[in-house]
């Protein structure tokens, strides 16, 4: 028990994830091990091919190739070109009002956007309560993909009336940040919003426009957002890759 006690990180699974009676599935032992190899490579490092790992640890290719699956899921390793390397930390986002350029760029990582649309059309009647709208009236619906540093993050919808933004397709550059754009253009600040987070598979369409295979488990957040005054301005769902993103806030006591 002190041997396990003192392998033990903060954040790691307890006792590594091996259960009691101490029996663990033979590509468990290998992912453990694969991890630690991950370590001493460092972010960028290059992992030997499956062949190399399965005659390294003498197991099958198979065996490998589920470790290498769950390391992908969580975030440990990522594709680049034929290879596999080891990935850096995640994204930390704040569960704030606080923007997404601004929450990526606090970890010195350059933010930005790639613009998939920006439609006007006639606010249906599930659309409309979230954002103050009266349905059939005219909104806005824009749609991004989320960049880190070039890669692709995540995606992001926004819906909002037109005559709160009615010159968005005109003086909005669609790389920069929505927020800033409300602040310092129209004048509107945040005051509150609602926000629900679950986990998802993207669409078909989603993971292409991601660049993730549809297996891919994404975060998913729902947020509903009050201005300063107390009124409905914007409702956005934000889809975030869980591998490349967790999530941080900070509570107190009421």
């Amino acid at each position: 028990m002190e041997e396990q006690t003192h392998r033990h990180r903060p954040g790691s699974p307890v006792r590594s994830g091996i259960p009691e009676h101490g029996r663990i599935p033979k590509y468990y032992a290998v992912k453990a091990r694969i991890s630690e190899l991950l370590d001493e490579l460092g972010e960028g490092g290059a992992l030997p091919t499956e062949r190399d790992l399965a005659e390294r640890y003498e197991v099958s290719r198979e065996t490998v190739r589920q470790a290498l699956r769950e390391l992908l899921l969580e975030g440990r390793l990522r594709r680049s070109g034929r290879g596999t390397v080891a990935a850096g930390p995640k994204l930390e986002q704040p569960l704030s009002l606080a923007s997404y350029t601004e929450g990526v760029r606090r970890q010195g990582r350059r933010p930005g956007r790639h613009l998939i649309g920006l439609e006007q059309f006639r606010c249906p009647p599930d659309v409309a309560p979230g954002i103050g709208a009266e349905p059939g009236e005219p909104v806005w619906h824009l749609e991004r993909v989320l960049l880190a540093d070039d890669e692709r993050v995540g995606l992001e919808s926004t819906y909002i009336r037109v005559a709160r933004a009615p010159r968005l397709d005109v003086d909005f550059q669609p790389d920069s940040s929505f927020y800033g754009y409300l602040r310092d253009s129209l004048g509107i600040s945040f005051g509150e919003a609602d926000e629900k987070l679950e986990t998802v598979l993207a669409t078909p369409r989603e993971a292409l426009l991601i660049g993730t295979p549809p297996a891919l488990p994404m975060l998913l957040i729902h947020r509903f957002s009050r201005d300063q005054d107390g009124r409905p301005l914007e409702r956005v769902r934000s889809l975030y890759r869980g591998d490349r993103f967790s999530f941080t806030t900070r509570l107190r006591a009421e």
